[in-house]
């Protein structure tokens, strides 16, 4: 069994931190953490399944906010998430630019 959990705008690092201290799965579950982007070098440190809970398609450029591919895996980072209902409802993403993160993110070997 795979449990994802996205922590949506919860938890910085410190809070990512003391979560991970204290955190152990049940047996034979699989959990990905998809903590906020300023959590996730604590997140990795933890040594646990971490993705990222957006990234852009380009791999540099000026793209205020936005987190590349390589930038992602550079920090440790196994995967991400992309799609969400909510990055469509609050931020406009479309079908187009859905498949565009999703083959930006497995060209570069994000899960």
């Amino acid at each position: 069994m795979l449990i994802a959990g996205n922590w949506k705008m919860f938890k910085g690092p410190r809070e990512a931190q003391a979560f991970f201290d204290d955190f152990d799965a049940p047996p034979d579950v699989d959990v990905v953490f998809c903590p906020p982007f300023v959590s996730l070098a604590a997140a990795v440190d933890s040594g646990r399944p971490i993705y990222a809970q957006n990234v852009h398609w380009e791999s540099s450029g000026a793209y205020t906010g936005e987190v590349s591919p390589a930038m992602l895996l550079e920090l440790g980072v196994q995967g991400t998430l992309v799609g969400h209902s909510e990055r469509r409802q609050h931020f406009g993403d479309t079908d187009a630019m859905v498949a565009r993160r999703t083959r930006a993110a497995l060209e570069a070997g994000l899960a």
